[in-house]
């Protein structure tokens, strides 16, 4: 939880950032425009290579200042949420991607440690390798190995139970980037029909259809589903790779796990 929490608040930290560094652009842009004009008018040979930067300058000024435009159109009250929705969703993602790239381990490495271990020292020295290892494959093999005197049975039953324990463990924290991913665009539809209400009631009070009211209520509503959309749509790329990263790390549990059977077998460890 801490490092969601830090994740968290690092992302908060970048997105007002943001906003802020808009509004400084935007500040400057003038000041900006003003000097390159005086230099293109005293220093003619520089022209073309001042306005390829002034281009460039107007041109992210102007996509921040977009993006600021439609998330004051959309209403902050819908607009808020949704943006929430996507910083705990990429705060969870991140957090899960960095646990379990740092829970993948190298099998066919471990394995062939504990062979050597297991021909050496037997199976105190392969308890000692696994300890040592970090990983969910290694926490497995522990398990195994220290039932390695009750028989073959034993030593199956606990790799699968355990098995399933890391595997509860790998899984952690997708239900709530699913969650996300499901309620972003519904806060979006959600603010896309009370804005529609919103956009009926101007049109009653006028007493006539206006087109200016239909377009300006419509537009408002509509940006609202456009963000919860957008966030659905980035969380669910997250999503999919945690889940192809998930499935990847379980293949490599069973059969690495069906392998250390067969070491202890092989060295008549057990029977």
């Amino acid at each position: 939880m801490k490092k969601q929490f830090a994740i968290l608040a690092l992302f908060g930290v970048l997105i007002f950032g943001s906003f802020t560094l808009a509004q400084a652009q935007e500040g400057d842009s003038t000041q900006t425009a003003s000097e390159q004009t005086e230099a293109v008018t005293s220093e003619q040979e520089e022209a073309p290579m001042m306005d390829v930067a002034t281009d460039v300058a107007s041109d992210e000024a102007s996509f921040h200042q977009r993006i600021k435009e439609k998330f004051i159109e959309g209403g902050a009250s819908f607009m808020w949420p949704i943006l929430i929705c996507l910083i705990f969703g990429l705060a969870v993602s991140i957090e899960r991607i960095i646990t379990l790239n740092l829970a993948t381990t190298n099998t066919k490495k471990l394995l062939a440690r504990i062979e050597d271990a297991l021909s050496k020292g037997g199976i105190e020295a392969a308890k000692d390798v696994t300890k040592n290892t970090k990983g969910p494959v290694a926490s497995i093999f522990t398990q195994g190995l220290m039932r390695s005197s009750e028989g073959m049975e034993m030593v199956e039953k606990s790799i699968v139970s355990y098995g399933g324990v890391e595997m509860g463990r790998l899984e952690k924290g997708l239900i709530w980037i699913s969650l996300f991913i499901s309620l972003g665009p519904m806060l979006g539809f959600f603010g896309t029909v009370i804005g529609m209400v919103g956009a009926f009631d101007a049109i009653e009070a006028a007493g006539d259809i206006s087109p200016q009211v239909v377009a300006g209520g419509m537009k408002t509503a509509l940006l609202t589903t456009v963000g919860g959309l957008i966030v659905g749509m980035i969380l669910q790329v997250f999503y999919n790779y945690l889940v192809s990263k998930i499935d990847s790390l379980v293949n490599d549990m069973e059969d690495a796990s069906i392998t250390l059977v067969d070491l202890l077998v092989k060295h008549k460890i057990v029977k």
